[in-house]
């Protein structure tokens, strides 16, 4: 399969006859339509433009410049490599994320758009604290959600945790990027090495289930286990911090949780048997109940 893509490549940016910006994108976006890469031509706008350290429009400026051999290097590679199904984001290295640019990679899952619903769902809930607020993101991978409340809220104390030195290591190299080293960044498996109480605790865990490796993209694959798999029913670590959180929340706090499809009656349930209340299931913008916000104390 790999030397059935190389070739693909080869044929596509084939250099034996000079070829113009306009002629390589098109070349490429029929290449990512074969291999059933979603959004082609957006996805060959990217790559071309990172090969030529050019933005996306700059290349519709350009459209009919040549472009040689040594330009059309670096891109063979991007192009071979996002075929095989790496994701976009760890090619170009960095991520969008509620209008901040994040760096991406294999050492934390690349944050979906959900997720940045997720955090909009959340202002209002932090504008209403009368007081400093504390606020926890559990899992934070890439660190997205904790460093972009952190930026929205200047005056609030944000912490974040994670079970991956992997994912701490990229989470902190973000917030150097974005100068909110005033994160505080720890090691810990869920609230295990945590004693602070806090008026938020925010998460977006693990909630696949192992069974259903086989339905998930290639894309997504590329993302590390421990960010996606939480066990054979997809919610156990959801559980388990719900049934962690009341000895971490002030009265009366939030936890807001993004939870999988399908879980989220059940979890409901569970909020109730746990003594949680004013308990809301929220969908995404595709109308899948997605959030799951529940108060305690």
């Amino acid at each position: 399969m790999k030397s059935e893509i190389s070739r693909d490549v080869s044929t596509s940016l084939d250099m034996t006859k000079t070829k113009t910006l306009l002629e390589v994108l098109q070349s490429t976006t029929a290449y990512f339509t074969k291999h059933k890469i979603e959004n082609p031509r957006l996805n060959a706008e990217h790559l071309l433009a990172h090969a030529l350290g050019r933005t996306r429009m700059d290349l519709y400026l350009e459209f009919e410049r040549p472009l040689d051999d040594a330009e059309l290097a670096p891109l063979r590679e991007l192009v071979k490599r996002r075929g095989q199904g790496e994701p976009l984001q760890h090619l170009l290295g960095t991520v969008e994320f509620c209008g901040q640019t994040f760096l991406s990679d294999k050492r934390a899952m690349v944050p979906r758009p959900e997720t940045e619903e997720l955090v909009e769902l959340l202002a209002p809930e932090i504008s209403g604290q009368k007081s400093e607020i504390r606020i926890l993101d559990v899992g934070t991978g890439s660190g997205v959600i904790a460093l972009c409340l952190a930026k929205n809220f200047p005056d609030a104390k944000v912490y974040a945790v994670d079970v991956s030195n992997d994912a701490l290591a990229l989470a902190r190299e973000n917030a150097a990027r974005l100068g909110l080293e005033r994160v505080r960044f720890q090691k810990s498996d869920l609230l295990e090495n945590l004693s602070e109480r806090f008026h938020l605790i925010v998460a977006n865990l693990p909630y696949i289930s192992m069974q259903d490796r086989h339905l998930l993209s290639r894309e997504v694959l590329h993302d590390p286990e421990v960010a996606l798999f939480a066990g054979p029913s997809g919610d156990e670590l959801v559980r388990k911090l719900i049934e962690e959180t009341p000895s971490h929340l002030e009265p009366g706090g939030l936890l807001a949780l993004e939870i999988g499809i399908g879980q989220g009656e059940g979890l409901s349930d569970f909020l109730r048997q746990k003594n949680y209340h004013d308990i809301e299931l929220k969908r995404d913008y595709s109308g899948i109940p997605r959030f799951l916000l529940a108060r305690y104390g």
